[in-house]
């Protein structure tokens, strides 16, 4: 049981570890690809102790790894079997066909076509050969630009787009992408309808009429999936969704501020210190307003490893690899002590450097860590020194309260 979950953010942590680890990771932090002043947290959580902290309960920028907390604030609203729809829509009589988007920025071309084929298969039945297309967007609400403006890392943040509004037949990383990624999406669906027999207006943006039934939807996948596909590819484009789709469980509007609310709401309710010192300006962390402490992150990462929450392992399970998957597939070595044992979200922008994730230690612990600089002179020197902290860690024996390197 991870009993210092709910305790006061100023609890003392465990003596002796924290004074064996200092001697460890004091050295490491001092490197000058940190920055000035960067923040650390060790949680054990066998234990359910921090065994470490410098700086612990500072809020600080945490770029990508603010995702940690859109995910564990998503999976506590939704569930892990949560799936996002598109549907469309028509009255009892007539041709009128609104496409509803649902906020699934995953839908790709295969679940299109699913949608258009029963759609046809819908209008065949009623006899209907043609239709007026309209396409509904009012799940979301607010500025669809996100504050950075446009940019390859994200697309417009609006409830229909296919593939993420992805131009280049990617799946993951910074892309060229649409800058009307619904119309695009609607226009797409127009021309797989007179595929298959159903003549279809140029389609327009409207809302579906009140009383309109269902003809046919088609879901995302699990939201454990999309969970796992956002931590381990940074998807900037998902985060944003989760964090909306957890606004409209709140009843909160489906905007950044919705979303921001929803978040610190649901990490609030949870009962982990310094959720409330928290802000979450987006769900991605391509915002600077954005401010996590260390602390927040390895509880956060505790919570998700507690065998009381089964709902926020996806959570886990989405880090990447050290030296394998994602966004470390890059890092570390072959001959380093962290490969395949170090599973962690990265953060990177422009001066600012994050690392937040697991490991097991020497004696079999598993640890939540999370390292966090700001102001460092480049990426590279940064992202040395971050790995460096967790590999360090990955061959301690810190849950035991030493930290004697492994043979």
């Amino acid at each position: 049981m991870l009993t210092a979950l709910g305790a006061p953010a100023n609890a003392p942590a465990n003596a002796v570890a924290d004074t064996a680890l200092d001697q460890v990771l004091g050295p490491l932090l001092a490197s000058p690809g940190l920055g000035p002043r960067p923040a650390a947290a060790v949680y054990d959580t066998a234990t359910g102790k921090q065994l470490y902290g410098q700086r612990a309960d500072t809020a600080m920028t945490p770029a990508s790894t603010v995702k940690i907390a859109t995910a564990v604030a998503a999976l506590s609203a939704l569930g892990p079997g949560h799936r996002i729809p598109t549907t469309v829509v028509a009255p009892a009589t007539g041709n009128a066909l609104t496409l509803v988007g649902g906020g699934d920025p995953t839908l790709g071309r295969d679940g299109l076509r699913a949608l258009a084929d029963a759609t046809a298969r819908a209008l065949r039945t009623r006899g209907v050969a043609d239709a007026s297309l309209t396409y509904d967007l009012s799940r979301y609400s607010g500025p669809e630009l996100h504050p950075i403006g446009p940019n390859e890392n994200i697309a417009p943040v609006v409830a229909l787009m296919t593939d993420e509004g992805r131009v280049d037949g990617s799946d993951s990383g910074p892309a060229p992408r649409t800058g009307d990624p619904a119309g695009d999406t609607a226009r797409t669906f127009a021309s797989l309808l007179r595929e298959r027999g159903v003549t279809a207006s140029a389609p327009r943006p409207g809302k579906a009429p009140q009383g309109a039934a269902e003809l046919a939807r088609t879901l995302s996948a699990p939201l454990s999936d999309l969970v796992e596909r956002m931590l381990t590819n940074s998807d900037n484009d998902l985060a944003e969704a989760l964090a909306r789709q957890t606004a409209i469980a709140a009843g909160q509007p489906a905007d950044f501020d919705g979303a921001a609310k929803a978040v610190a709401d649901r990490l609030a309710a949870l009962g982990l210190p310094q959720a409330a010192a928290a802000r979450f300006a987006d769900g991605s962390g391509l915002d600077r307003d954005d401010r996590v402490s260390a602390q927040l992150l390895t509880l956060l990462l505790a919570r998700a490893a507690d065998p009381a929450h089964p709902e926020l392992r996806p959570v886990l399970t989405g880090l990447p690899v050290a030296g394998f998957t994602g966004t470390l597939r890059g890092r570390y070595g072959a001959a380093s002590g962290g490969t395949g044992l170090v599973r962690a979200k990265t953060g990177t922008l422009s001066g600012v450097n994050a690392l937040a994730g697991t490991v097991v230690d020497a004696d079999g612990h598993l640890l939540t860590f999370a390292f966090l600089a700001s102001d460092t002179p480049g990426p590279d020197a940064a992202q040395r020194a971050l790995d460096r902290l967790a590999e360090r860690l990955a061959r301690c024996g810190c849950g035991s309260g030493s930290a004697s390197s492994a043979p």
